[in-house]
């Protein structure tokens, strides 16, 4: 008696020893993020390898080898500024615009709530907050940036680009999803948010299709490839 497993206690304890992972990311990447991010990737192997919460299936973890990944390019880190969001049917739809549902005092409430896709058969609520353009390798390229409205809010940023289906997962990959921790950092008054593309991971449903996860929409999708961040064996 005692030792039972408690996975609620085991999910408190993943999301926790994950939000450290990023907090220390956050903090070391400032000086030096090339270290900053082989530390962050040696701790993360070592969380799907040994930790029970692992979206991993469990007969699959102890041959874990370590997630594959590009190595570290600085070109793709950048801070850029999110600008109102554009369209209700996004970039490339029709509809009034999301600009004008803002409120008078700049918030967000008033934007229509829209549903991603997902690899699932469920839908998440989301909102979209606004849209950055990238730079460096990524100029002359945009991305939408949503709101989680389905479960506790938080920034998210999903994208697929030329490698989706060849080098990394078809359905693509996530940038930011700050209600998990995936969050890069950023200043509020100066409407800035940074983008490490380095730190670009697969979702849950890539290793398992137990997970449900929302995707990236076509708005998100890049034309170019993005050879930084996770990717698969091969």
């Amino acid at each position: 008696m005692g030792n039972e497993r408690n996975e609620y206690l085991e999910l408190a304890d993943w999301r926790r020893q994950v939000a450290a992972l990023w907090e220390a990311w956050r903090r070391e990447s400032v000086a030096d993020p090339t270290a900053a991010t082989a530390r962050f990737r040696t701790a993360k192997d070592a969380l799907f390898r040994d930790h029970p919460q692992s979206p991993l299936p469990a007969e699959e973890r102890a041959g874990f080898a370590g997630i594959p990944y590009w190595p570290y390019d600085p070109a793709y880190r950048m801070t850029v500024r999110l600008q109102p969001p554009d369209g209700d049917g996004g970039p490339h739809g029709a509809g009034s615009s999301d600009a004008d549902a803002v409120d008078d005092d700049g918030s967000v409430s008033a934007l229509p709530a829209i549903a991603l896709p997902s690899s699932g058969h469920g839908s998440i609520a989301f909102r979209r907050v606004g849209r950055v353009e990238l730079s460096g390798p990524l100029v002359g390229h945009s991305l939408s940036v949503f709101w989680i409205e389905g479960y506790g809010g938080g920034l998210f940023l999903p994208f697929r680009d030329a490698t989706s289906a060849r080098e990394t997962y078809g359905a693509g990959r996530y940038l930011l999803d700050t209600i998990k921790s995936a969050d890069h950092g950023g200043a509020w008054h100066t409407n800035e948010l940074v983008l490490d593309f380095n730190l670009s991971y697969h979702p849950s449903c890539a290793y398992d299709p137990r997970w449900s996860c929302p995707l990236a929409p076509p708005e998100n999708r890049l034309s170019l490839p993005v050879r930084v961040g996770e990717r698969v064996r091969g």
